[in-house]
């Protein structure tokens, strides 16, 4: 392959994790080594889940608060120049439920998906630079689903309800900083927006269907536009595509829009045909 970098994109419920679990399957027949990395996933090389940032000061206040923790906290901890971060997701599946509600609640606080956007933007991009410089030292190729528009613009529209500019200004940075490793994007389409994501709420637990609908109206541009319930959701999961669709215009890249209308083989050998041009 001529990339080292595949990115998945699309609204929920479009088929992301679909798409990208087929074209590792692909690339496993077309014996190039790849590795998928799904929404969620805690190892992930370029993005955060589930993780802490703590400058010095901070981090040392915690383990003087917290030191019958202080050896698990040392034990995950990743310290670099601009801080430490602390994957507390991990933790939490070390030690369980015995863990105190003012640590958990100090984590959440200090999530980076939590801090203001400007540091958010900062230390995410930062963690981009340094996954491409190490993926070029490598064959391998990665596979990476809604981390690159989506967060970005969830993050930055859905919750801090910012100007169209810095927000494509983010996502922009993000692909400069992947340049060298010549990705291929995939923007998964559907032709019915609604009809998508409410087939999405019959398939997942009620409880993500309630998280979802909080996310998205009871901050940033949600709330600033007095949205409410499935309908407040459908109209910002609206304007997000339009930004998301606008970014993708703008992107210097190998880019392809490809529409999940179809049977799965016909969207499969969609996809291959794709693939296969990349192949040197």
């Amino acid at each position: 392959m001529k990339t080292k970098l595949i990115l998945i994109e699309g609204l929920p419920g479009f088929g992301k994790s679909t798409t990208a679990r087929l074209v590792h399957n692909i690339l496993a027949e077309m014996n190039v080594e790849a590795e998928l990395f799904l929404e969620g996933n805690l190892d992930h090389p370029a993005d955060f889940e589930g993780v802490a940032y703590y400058s010095k000061q901070d981090f040392e206040e915690l383990l003087s608060t917290h030191t019958n923790f202080k050896d698990l906290l040392l034990s995950h901890v990743i310290e670099k120049e601009n801080g430490y971060f602390l994957p507390y997701h991990k933790v939490n599946n070390v030690i369980g439920s015995s863990l105190p509600s003012d640590l958990t609640n100090n984590f959440f606080q200090k999530d980076i998906y939590e801090l203001p956007l400007e540091q958010n933007i900062e230390l995410i991009t930062q963690n981009w630079i340094a996954f491409a410089e190490n993926a070029l030292r490598g064959n391998k190729v990665y596979i990476f689903e809604c981390c690159f528009i989506q967060n970005p613009i969830t993050v930055g529209m859905v919750k801090y309800g910012a100007e169209k500019e810095i927000i494509t200004n983010y996502i922009k940075g993000l692909a400069q900083s992947v340049k060298a490793l010549e990705p291929i994007l995939f923007y998964v389409d559907q032709a019915d927006l609604d009809y998508s994501f409410k087939k999405a709420i019959q398939e997942r637990p009620k409880e993500w269907f309630e998280g979802f609908v909080n996310y998205y109206t009871q901050q940033g541009y949600g709330k600033e536009n007095e949205l409410e319930g499935l309908e407040g959701t459908l109209t910002v999961l609206k304007v997000r595509k339009a930004l998301e669709m606008d970014v993708f215009s703008q992107l210097d890249m190998n880019k392809h829009i490809i529409l999940n209308n179809y049977s799965q083989e016909e969207y499969r050998n969609k996809l291959k045909t794709i693939l296969d041009s990349e192949t040197i």
